[in-house]
Order: structure tokens, then sequence, then C-alpha cells
């Protein structure tokens, strides 16, 4: 039965390596100039805007264009998971949370646009991150200390998707995109669109996004080697989600000002024993502005202002109501760039955040999980850099205060202190050599002080610590790196020694009042702290990437998380490797990924079960045509090609639920 999957596989591969040998022979005859002018990225999360080779404080990665379209999944967690230093949280096709190196929750900050998504994916794993990778432009990925820009929720990185639903600039006829695809493992139908234009001064902008999956299928058992577990697809793995947002802004030359409203609906299933799902709905409303030189000594002004109104619902199997979270939020943010001062160049703001949320009952309104809370934050920040010769020095400091107000619990206040130190020195032209030091400090969530109840979803009984200490992060990064030239590569190694680190500790079954039952409904967990460190390391070698020809890429990451004199830290990433190969020719362009991840079998002391081994090859090959005004991609992907049972170490349900078969995607992309 693997024969034919194996020999698929290879012929995928040999043809590929055909068409790269004559790639390769026209790589060669292109001039220098031409081969070595790649696009360049501008990571907007970034304090100066700047490509992404440049970054110091926060090494970043950003998906844009055929790639971020060929790596799109059903969650943003699946969009990401094969990326340097990032894996998933996997709880079913509905949702999936990045993790980055090997840090997740509420220490992996979600933003849409530079602001917080103020859902309540840092909870827990079944709910879902309320923002749709299939209307953006780019997604940024920021795998250092990025606590020092957006606050203690970044304390290990964070995710910023990026879908100009505020205009910034005016385009002079109407431009857009439109797509649709089909995929076989799930029934896959979705549509999603872009458009952008104006009226004299006024930019506008319109998306939205429709997608509708069935259970997906899946290569062998649910649970791996037993046969009395589901089989050929995994129940109550389906999804449907759909999106609008609209935006408008006023441009001139002094800068621009606008406002958006977008609404997300997701409903999605939960696939475990109980067979429970979620009714999500958010109401988004953003204002951003951008003036350019306000007065004397400064370079602009940035004010932002965003309100969400977020509530989702967790349903029985017949669909009764259980459990009624809730979060309103809003958030402020302002920034003033100043003018190079003793060769320093730098911004400095102040951003703010006030919630009110609650895990409520859906029959009486009682605090079912964590009971109505209101949290404020208020923080000023600092990052400067300066050029040192060929070295370019960068600072900054945060100060942030967080205060806790639950009903009927003991008030909470943190005071936090962050700061970061790094150097990236051009040591040769076209290579770099960088150095960071940072220590960035969290606040404890709602859900880790004030928890406790029975969560449906999981089928856990979460009990929270109102004792719980400020988290302090004391991080170190190394990277060495070629930027120029038809062949790149960076690596980079990091350590991270966190004292209070938060973590949930499981401990049996217990019945729905929280009583140890051997027979419960329930698995205990728990909010405990201890001393923890994290070390890892990155590497990526790549030639000819996104220009014609043959191109080829190997990668791999690994990261340990260990609590000090206690071992492992739970669900760590698996050690990554593996290859890219691709081909451009006129319009048409293929590539194929091999990753290969390794068993992981570094296990929390309450852990039991190791993660298998397993290799993923993705294919995907596209032909470009022009009609009249009109640029139309016709393309087609196969993920998970040898249908292997996948499934990440990362994800609490690892055990029952595997990632799914072998995909076959096919669609049409219109860009005008």
């Amino acid at each position: 039965m693997q024969a034919q999957p194996t020999l698929l596989a290879s012929a995928v591969l040999s043809a590929l390596a055909v068409m790269s040998t004559a790639a390769f022979a026209q790589t060669v005859q292109t001039t220098p100039q031409q081969s070595q002018q790649l696009q360049e990225v501008v990571v907007t999360a970034s304090p100066f805007a700047t490509e992404e080779n440049a970054q110091i404080l926060t090494p970043a990665k950003v998906l844009a264009g055929d790639e971020l379209r060929n790596k799109l999944g059903n969650s943003l967690g699946d969009t990401l998971s094969q990326e340097l230093g990032v894996s998933a949280s996997a709880f079913g096709a509905g949702a999936s949370r990045p993790i980055i190196r090997g840090m997740e929750g509420p220490r992996v900050l979600m933003l849409q646009n530079g602001m917080s998504t103020a859902d309540v994916s840092t909870v827990s794993n079944d709910h879902a991150v309320a923002t749709e990778a299939a209307t953006a432009r780019q997604i940024e990925i920021l795998r250092g200390p990025a606590a020092l820009l957006y606050g203690s929720g970044a304390i290990g990185g964070l995710v910023n998707v990026v879908n100009d639903r505020i205009p910034t600039e005016l385009v002079g006829k109407p431009t857009g995109q439109v797509e649709a695809r089909y995929g076989t493992v799930d029934g896959q139908k979705n549509t999603s669109f872009s458009v952008d234009g104006s009226a004299g001064q006024i930019g506008l902008h319109v998306d939205g996004n429709y997608r509708d999956t069935d259970n997906y299928k899946i290569p062998g058992n649910a649970k791996q080697g037993d046969a009395t577990t589901a089989s050929g697809r995994l129940p109550n793995s389906f999804t449907h989600e759909s999106s609008v947002g609209v935006g408008g802004s006023y441009i001139a030359d002094w800068g621009h000002i606008g406002a958006s409203v977008s609404s997300l609906d997701d409903h999605y299933g939960i696939p475990t024993a109980e067979k429970s799902f979620i009714d999500l709905h958010q109401t988004r409303y953003d204002i951003d502005s951008l003036v350019k030189e306000p007065f004397a000594g400064m370079e602009s002004f940035k004010f932002k202002l965003g309100y969400t109104d977020y509530t989702h619902t967790e349903k029985k199997e017949d669909g009764t109501a259980d459990t009624v979270f809730s979060n309103r939020a809003l958030q402020t943010r302002w920034e003033l760039a100043h003018k190079p001062l003793a060769g320093w160049r730098g911004n400095f703001g102040i951003q703010s955040e006030q919630n009110n949320y609650s895990a409520l009952s859906a029959v009486d309104g009682s605090p079912q999980l964590t009971p109505k809370t209101k949290s404020s934050t208020f923080a000023g920040f600092l990052v400067e850099e300066r050029k040192f010769g060929s070295v370019l020095a960068s600072a900054g400091l945060r100060l942030e205060s967080v205060k806790r107000r639950p009903e009927g619990l003991q008030n909470r206040d943190f005071n936090l202190f962050s700061w970061s130190t790094g150097a990236l020195w051009s040591f040769v032209p076209g290579y770099g050599l960088g150095a960071t030091y940072s220590v960035a400090q969290r606040a404890p969530t709602v859900e880790e002080l004030y928890s406790n109840g029975p969560h449906e979803s999981t089928s856990t009984f979460d009990i929270g610590n109102g004792s719980l200490q400020k988290e302090t992060s004391h991080n170190i990064e190394l990277s060495l790196q070629k930027t120029e030239g038809l062949m790149r590569w960076k690596g980079n190694l990091f350590q991270n020694k966190v004292k209070n680190y938060v973590y949930g500790r499981t401990n049996g079954q217990v019945d729905a009042t929280g009583n140890a039952d051997p027979a419960g409904e329930f698995l205990q967990r728990f909010w405990s702290q201890g001393d923890a460190t994290i070390h890892g390391a990155e590497v990526e070698v790549s030639y000819n990437l996104n220009n014609e020809g043959f191109s080829v890429r190997g990668f791999a990451d690994t990261s340990r998380g260990t609590l000090d004199n206690q071992g492992s830290l739970p669900l760590q990433p698996a050690t990554r490797y593996g290859v890219d190969l691709g081909w451009k020719q006129g319009p048409w362009a293929s590539g194929a990924r091999v990753l290969r991840a390794l068993k992981q079998d570094r296990l929390a002391a309450f852990e039991s079960s190791q993660t298998p081994s397993y290799t993923q090859l993705d294919a995907n090959l596209s032909y470009t045509q022009k009609l009249q005004a009109m640029r139309v991609t016709w393309f087609a992907l196969v993920k998970n090609l040898l249908n292997q049972d996948i499934r990440y170490s990362t994800a609490v349900l690892k055990d029952t639920v595997p990632q799914s078969g072998r995909n076959l995607i096919v669609g049409v992309r219109t860009q005008f």
C-alpha cells in the first residue's frame, strides 16, 4: 500500500530535477545583476519598517505573494506550521495557533495590522485565532523578544496579519485579487477577494472570504494502531468560516487618516469524544492615522485605535449551549518617530488596552470557567538605533502596568520592565554577525489566575492560581547571515531562561464538580510555576530564491525546553529538517518541499506518550496567463503527498487527532 505513494513522490521529484537542469542552464546565462535582484520585503511590525534581513531586536520572516498563497491553510497555525522556528497547536482543522520556538498561548501575540486580535485564543487550544489569512497581503513572524514593542503577550514573539483594510496609498484605477480553490481531503470550497480603489483623495478597500469544509480524511485510525477508533474521516473536524471587511481613508501629502469595520463568523467542530462545536463571532472597528513631520524634530506621528466585540459559544453535540466566552477590548497606540539626534534614530510611544473578559454558563450566566474580569494595560516604550561604522546598534525599553479586576476574587497588579540591546556587524559587504540580549516580563493572564471549572471542548477541569508571580525572561541570541548574491544563508542560536514560567500541569481524571474520579469526564489541569530554560538553533541555506530558473533551500530547526530540575516542558516541538526545490520559467512555476520531523520523546513528568517521526512531502504547480488587463493563475497544490500519519508533538490531542491525509487543491487566482 505504501509503494504507490512512494513511486508517485519519486516521479514528482524526478520531474522537478529534469526541469531544474534546464532552468539551471538558463540561470547561468542570466547577468549577475539580474539574478541577484530579490524583492525587498518590508516588516511593518518593526519599529523602523526595515526589510527582513536588517532586523536586530526581532528576527523576522515575511510570507507574501505566491509563497503565502501556496502555504495557505484552514487556520493561521496551519498556514505557518512549516516556517523556521514555528510549529502549531493543531486542535483540529478549525483551531490551530502558531507556536514560536516552543512558546505558545499568552507568550505569542496575534496582531492584525499592528493591533491585537483581542480574541480568546490564548485561553485554550480549541479557540481559533480571530483573523483571516486568505485576505492578507502578508503575514509577519517576529521570532525574537517582541515584547519590547507590543507588550508582555509577545514575550516569545508575535504574528502580524497585514490586510490593508485602511489604505495608505491612492491607486489610479481599481486593483485587486479574487481566488477560488477546492480541496479533496475535506471537500474544501474557499473563495476570497480583495479590492482597492480611490475617489479623489479617498482610498477605499473591501475584502471577504468564504470557506466550507467537511470532516477531513485521515490515513489510518484516529488513535494510531487502535482499530476501534475512527478511520476514513476524522469525526467532527468540519469548518465553516466567513469574513468581510471595508475601510477607507483620506490620503494627502501630509499623511493619511482612515477607518475600517470588519466582521468574522466561524463555526467549527472539536474532534474529541464529546463532539462539541464552537460558534464564534467578532466585530472589529479600527482607526489608523499617520502625520508626516508633525512638528520640528519629528519625522512622523502615528495613532491607532481599535475596538473589538468578540463572543464564542461552546455547544454540545446536540446543539445545547454550554459556555459563553466574551471579550470586549479597546486599544490605543501612538508613536512618534524623531529625526536623527546625535546619530540616533528611533521612536517612542504609549500603548493602552482595556478588556472585559468572561467565560460564563450559557444556562444561568454564572461563572463557568472564569468570572467577569476587567483588565487594563498602560505602557510606554522607546526604541533607538545608530550606525557606528560597519556596526548597526539598537536598544530600547518598555515600562508596563497591568491590572486584573475579577468579580469576587482577589485583584492583582503587575509592574513590568523590559529592555533589549543588540548589534549587527557587517564585517564584509553582504555578511552580518548579530547579537541580542533582552529581558522581558509577562503578567499572568486571567485564565492562569482565576480559572476554576470544567471546559467542555478540551475535556479539562482548569484550576487557576491567584498567587502567580510575573514571568521574567532573559534571552540571548546570536545570528550569522549572508544576505546578498545567489547563495544566501543564515543561522540563529538562542537561549531563553525564564523565571516563574507558568505552565499547565495535569493531575488525573475528575467529575464535573472537580472531585477525583478515575472514570470522570474531565482531566484536571492546574496552573503552576517553575524556572525554565529554552534553547535551540535554526539554519537555512538558499540558492536563487524567488528568481527565475532553479532554486533550492535547505532548512532545519530544533529547540528544547526544560523545567529546572523537573525535566522537560510539556508539548515541545520536534527537531525538523528539510529541503525546498523550485523552478520558474516564463508563465510556469513549480516546487516541492520535503520535511522530516524526528521522534519527540522528551516528555514532561506528567506526559506519557511519545510523538512518532514523519516525513511530509508537498508539491505545487502553476501557470499564469494575461487576459486583457488581468493576470490569471491556474494552480494545483498537493499536501502530504505520501499520505503520512502526521501528529504534532505540540498538539494536546496528538494521540487521537492526526493531521489530514493526502490533499489535492486546485484553483484559480485573478489579479487586476
